[in-house]
């Protein structure tokens, strides 16, 4: 064998990229843990993004969190994660029910992206139960509590491989 031919066999296999992971808190989830816990739980954002990074981690995916309590904020960390994440996992909160301008965002960037919500959505109050950003997503998750959050991330990772294994 020449030795162009050897190096080229004993040269490593490339290591796969990572599935990147973006998610993204909206309005007064900063303050779980403590609000209404019996609508939302008791436990902390903190808990919930430690614990999103563990599950990634564990998984070989990176994962970055955001949260803001403002709208503008949210559609430029959305704006930002074109060709730079491979799917997003979204609690929009509050505009959920009101944000034509996220919703937008999602389509604009055409990532794949997981609605989750800690509560059910059509258990509560009226104003509630439309979404506005869902038909932007893949599919949505509630009412499960943080489970809603590691089990969108289970969906985000399992589209990411879904498309990277049809490219193939």
């Amino acid at each position: 064998m020449s030795r162009r031919r050897a190096r080229a066999a004993d040269a490593p296999t490339p290591r796969p990229i990572p599935p990147r992971v973006l998610v993204l808190h909206g309005p007064n989830l900063n303050l779980l843990g403590t609000r209404d816990p019996l609508i939302y739980g008791t436990t902390t954002l903190a808990e919930i993004d430690a614990e999103l990074a563990r599950r990634a981690s564990d998984r070989g995916a990176a994962l970055e969190s955001f949260q803001s309590n403002h709208e503008g904020a949210l559609v430029d960390a959305i704006q930002g994660a074109r060709g730079r994440v491979d799917v997003i996992v979204i609690n929009p909160g509050a505009y959920t029910h009101t944000s034509i301008a996220i919703r937008d965002a999602l389509e604009g960037v055409a990532l794949p992206a997981v609605e989750v919500h800690l509560s059910n959505l059509h258990a509560r109050e009226e104003f509630r139960r439309e979404s506005l950003v869902a038909a932007r997503c893949v599919g949505q998750i509630s009412g499960f509590g943080a489970q809603s959050y590691y089990l969108g991330l289970d969906a985000a990772l399992a589209i990411v491989e879904r498309r990277r294994a049809e490219r193939t």
